[in-house]
């Protein structure tokens, strides 16, 4: 039998009102409350990133392909679109790569092969020209972004708010044109309506289209600046031939493999008259950004870890003093220091796990409670969402249990080395 334990067992469910009940409570409140925040911290973090990333990610791709004299304009040189990559890139798979090998964060000083996590999931082709929209009594820049019958519309279907999307015909150039519902608001206008752009060239040229479609990601920066239609009018345009683009889009299966893939795509898989570049090189802000809240969410997590211990060591040392009799009794029936020690862990344990469920319950519910109610409401354009999001990863909130307990439990054995000084003589006739 584990007499610590059975001790503990009957210490703790005794069911007697003692001074320390009431301090008890706060403890596993306080307990509580620390793991239900951090449990909230790390699916909401998750949840921004992973939104915000599957926004710029679905509309612009991961990683893009264009000429080797591009610049960030959107005048881009064109490109041919007959390349030994396109479309066989997306037949890439597992990308293997080397890695330092490390142990408990410590690197060995040896490379290991590791795989990614998946491949290429799609490319296609897109083109850009900037022009100005003109309307009775208005007038909005806009960014046309030329698409072909390649074009993956999984992403802004999902965002498309009225209309549909653009119809393809193999024999003749579409004229429609689907804008954003905030372009759309500004200029007055609404599916069906005959929209006019102006391209300033050597001469004004002047081309109509038909909204048939209005979308809304949430991301300002492309509501209000890009329309999509179909590529052949950006060709056109430009005075390009059929077989001329701006550049490739390419979509991963798994946005952590993007250093990797990138790496092997660029290196390995394209001709030297072509560069690729990641998403988070051409929106660096908005990822330096979401790595901020990585650091927010490790600020928050240490403090409320903190916050935890401060409370279970007044509780210890509380029953400590509160169990002095009991303490000199059982050492005067010849218990060591560490038997009477592994009790009060125990029992410290006790009030962690219970502390542990009760944060979870409170943690996960109002997570599931945000996620299916959206009650936290944001300024969209500020936060490219309309509310918190949240990303429940189990596994993430088991690492985040099983530290806390671990981290507590350890540090808690140095209180414990109080009972080491309590005399058995002095403790049985202590009052």
């Amino acid at each position: 039998m584990n007499f610590p334990f059975y001790i503990a067992k009957k210490v703790a469910f005794s069911g007697r009102k003692t001074f320390s009940t009431n301090i008890i409570r706060i403890a596993i409140a306080a307990v509580a409350l620390s793991v239900a925040v951090m449990v909230i911290t790390t699916a909401m973090v998750s949840g921004f990133k992973k939104s915000i990333s599957e926004k710029i990610f679905g509309f612009w791709g991961h990683i893009h392909i264009e000429h080797l004299s591009s610049n960030n304009s959107f005048e881009a040189q064109p490109l041919e679109i007959e390349q030994t990559f396109y479309p066989s890139l997306d037949t890439i798979r597992n990308v293997a790569y080397y890695e330092e090998q490390t142990i408990l964060g410590f690197s060995t000083g040896k490379k290991v092969q590791k795989f990614s996590n998946g491949g290429v999931r799609h490319i296609q082709v897109y083109a850009n020209k900037a022009g100005v929209i003109k309307t009775r009594d208005q007038l909005e820049g806009v960014v046309l972004k030329g698409i072909g019958k390649d074009y993956d519309w999984q992403f802004l279907n999902k965002y498309l708010i009225e209309g549909d999307t653009l119809t393809w015909n193999d024999t003749t150039m579409s004229k429609e044109v689907l804008i954003s519902i905030q372009t759309a608001q500004r200029l007055k206008l609404k599916v069906g309506d005959v929209l006019q752009v102006n391209f300033v060239e050597r001469v004004q040229i002047i081309r109509q289209f038909t909204v048939v479609g209005l979308y809304r990601t949430g991301m300002e920066e492309y509501d209000r600046k890009f329309a999509i239609v179909d590529i052949r009018q950006i060709q056109k345009l430009n005075n390009w031939s059929e077989s001329e683009v701006s550049g490739f889009e390419v979509f991963l299966d798994d946005i952590n493999d993007l250093d990797h893939v990138w790496a092997d795509v660029y290196y390995t898989k394209l001709p030297t008259s072509v560069y690729a570049s990641t998403i988070k090189e051409v929106y660096p802000t908005i990822f330096g950004w979401l790595d901020l809240q990585d650091t927010n969410e490790a600020v928050i997590i240490a403090l409320m870890i903190i916050v935890c211990f401060i409370n279970m060591t007044t509780v210890l040392m509380i029953l400590i003093l509160e169990r002095t009799n009991m303490i000199g009794i059982l050492k005067a029936l010849g218990s060591n220091n560490w038997n009477v020690q592994q009790l009060f862990l125990y029992y410290a344990a006790y009030i962690l796990a219970k502390g542990l469920f009760w944060g979870n319950l409170i943690g996960i519910g109002l997570c599931l409670i945000q996620r299916e109610f959206g009650v936290i409401t944001l300024d969209e354009e500020a936060y490219y969402v309309k509310t918190a999001p949240i990303f429940l990863d189990f596994g993430t909130i088991l690492m985040l249990n099983l530290g806390t307990l671990v981290i507590n439990f350890l540090i808690l054995i140095i209180p414990s080395y109080l009972v080491t000084r309590i005399s058995p003589v002095k403790a049985i006739r202590f009052k």
